[in-house]
């Protein structure tokens, strides 16, 4: 936010530190002047502009004031009408309600675009995104594991869905994730599930095999690869580039052509990449904005992957049941019998009641020999009358049907 300006006959404090910032801003003032004779900006006009973008900052400070003391009184409700935890039967206030937060961003960005605003959409959302996740810690601190090390993709997904303000906490494996979060060392976890170009991510889906977390929320995630170097990296001198391996895969063909006889290596992440740049000085990483922020490096250049529509899907897994929130999607695993036209007869049900499908993904049946179970997603709710009916139906036909989770389509 924009501080508002001190008037000339404001005290100046006595603290010598403090007189050296307002040297500092008197001489940002003096630039500024300067800048705004070179374009022929009238002073008084531009003060003016000024004056009124305090006003509105001062308006926007008491509104989120506002809307952090509203979340803390729906903090003490909460603790004194304790909701029923769906998963356990227990009686732990549950503060994270993702239908909750999906009807406020779509409300915003509806909002947002029948209105006169400049800023677009999904930026608008963002902006409220950082607000509720700061009003969300005030209710109570949530700690998210994710597959980390900080700066890769999935840490970006779970800044993207929980906000800044939550505490983010790396973790080797996708097996680390789950226990975790089954532990309730964490309250939620963010795993990566698929990839446009790579495909699905075998990890995430046999974690559910042995796991019953629920799927409680979903990323979507544009994969924008950046060529980073470190400040004290000599760029006549490269000899190495690291990162990981679907990354250097991704950014094949600009590789080829922009740094074709520059060694590429391979590293466990593209966070370990950003990383290895800091003792380095004849070295470049391919990563992700994330790390760019994490580790103080340098965008050389953006967006260098060889397809822009690259991106990928993240799950958050936790242990509640999730209400509707008017635009869902289900996920289930279904255990079929080894026999022909088993997948047909699992999939049947869904045309008759109109159900989309909108994945379908196969894994082996661990310990069994040569048999599977099947992953797959839809559009709607469990409570949706023509979901519930149509896995009603598969139910008999099968040896096993288990409902992932209900949960918001991806937002922003």
């Amino acid at each position: 936010m924009t501080t508002p300006n001190h008037n000339s006959d404001t005290k100046q404090p006595s603290n010598p530190s403090m007189n050296t910032a307002a040297n500092v801003n008197s001489l940002e003032h003096q630039q500024d002047d300067s800048l705004d004779a070179k374009f022929n900006v009238p002073a008084t006009d531009l003060n003016q502009l000024r004056q009124k973008i305090d006003k509105v900052d001062g308006e926007i400070l008491q509104l989120i004031s506002n809307r952090a003391k509203l979340a803390q009184e729906v903090a003490d409700y909460k603790k004194q009408h304790k909701e029923p935890n769906d998963s356990e039967g227990g009686a732990n206030p549950i503060f994270y309600r993702p239908e909750r937060e999906a009807q406020v961003l779509k409300n915003i960005m509806q909002r947002n675009q029948a209105s006169d605003s400049p800023i677009s959409d999904e930026k608008m959302a963002r902006l409220f995104r950082e607000i509720m996740s700061v009003c969300l810690d005030l209710e109570a601190p949530q700690k998210i594991a994710f597959l980390g090390p900080v700066g890769t993709f999935t840490h970006g997904a779970a800044l993207k869905h929980f906000g800044k303000a939550a505490t983010t906490v790396p973790l080797t494996t996708i097996t680390d994730v789950f226990r975790e979060v089954e532990a309730k060392t964490a309250a939620y976890g963010v795993v990566p599930v698929e990839n446009s170009s790579e495909g699905v991510v075998n990890h995430t889906l046999d974690g559910f095999l042995s796991s019953s977390l629920k799927i409680i929320g979903e990323v979507e995630l544009p994969i924008h690869q950046n060529f980073l170097v470190a400040e004290h990296t000599k760029l006549d001198s490269l000899s190495r580039i690291y990162s990981h391996q679907q990354s250097l895969a991704q950014c094949r063909h600009w590789l080829d052509v922009n740094y074709p006889n520059v060694e590429r290596v391979q590293v466990s992440s593209n966070g370990e990449a950003a990383k290895r740049l800091k003792h380095e000085w004849h070295s470049a990483a391919i990563a992700g904005d994330v790390a760019v922020a994490e580790y103080g490096l340098h965008k050389l250049h953006a967006n260098i992957e060889d397809n822009p529509n690259n991106s990928t899907r993240f799950l958050i897994i936790g242990h509640e049941a999730i209400a509707p929130s008017g635009q869902d999607k289900t996920s289930i695993l279904v255990s079929a019998p080894n026999k022909a036209g088993a997948l047909l007869e699992i999939l049947k049900p869904f045309s008759q009641h109109g159900v989309s499908l909108t994945s379908i993904e196969t894994r082996p049946e661990r310990p069994n020999k040569w048999a599977y179970v099947f992953f797959i997603d839809m559009e709607g709710h469990i409570e949706d009358d023509k979901v519930r009916m149509a896995i009603d139906a598969v139910r008999p036909l099968v040896k096993e049907v288990r409902i992932l989770g209900s949960y918001p389509k991806a937002v922003i």
